[in-house]
């Protein structure tokens, strides 16, 4: 993959490190490997919603394609997950306007 379509390594590592224990270190190669997985697995379910948007005439993914594609692939918890964090943002944004 090109170095500069990857996610960046030290936001990878981060997130990592957040599911490690205390004591628990990750190799160089671990967050490379990592990298290179999440941004083929994003660069996967991006380019089935970006097929759906290109069928239905249109030119903007939002988050439903993302949802749609996660589904389609077979990541439905995926696609759960995020349609209630959506719920979630969505909420707390009306919350604020008041």
């Amino acid at each position: 993959m090109e170095e500069e379509r990857m996610l960046p390594i030290a936001n990878v590592g981060r997130i990592m490190k957040q599911v490690v224990p205390g004591s628990g270190k990750i190799s160089k190669e671990g967050k490379q490997v990592m990298q290179e997985c999440a941004t083929e697995f994003i660069s996967f379910v991006t380019g089935e919603a970006s097929h759906k948007c290109h069928n239905e005439n249109r030119k903007t993914l939002n988050g439903d394609d993302i949802c749609w594609a996660l589904t389609a692939l077979g990541f439905d918890h995926y696609a759960d997950a995020i349609s209630r964090s959506e719920q979630l943002i969505v909420q707390d944004h009306s919350k604020q306007e008041l």
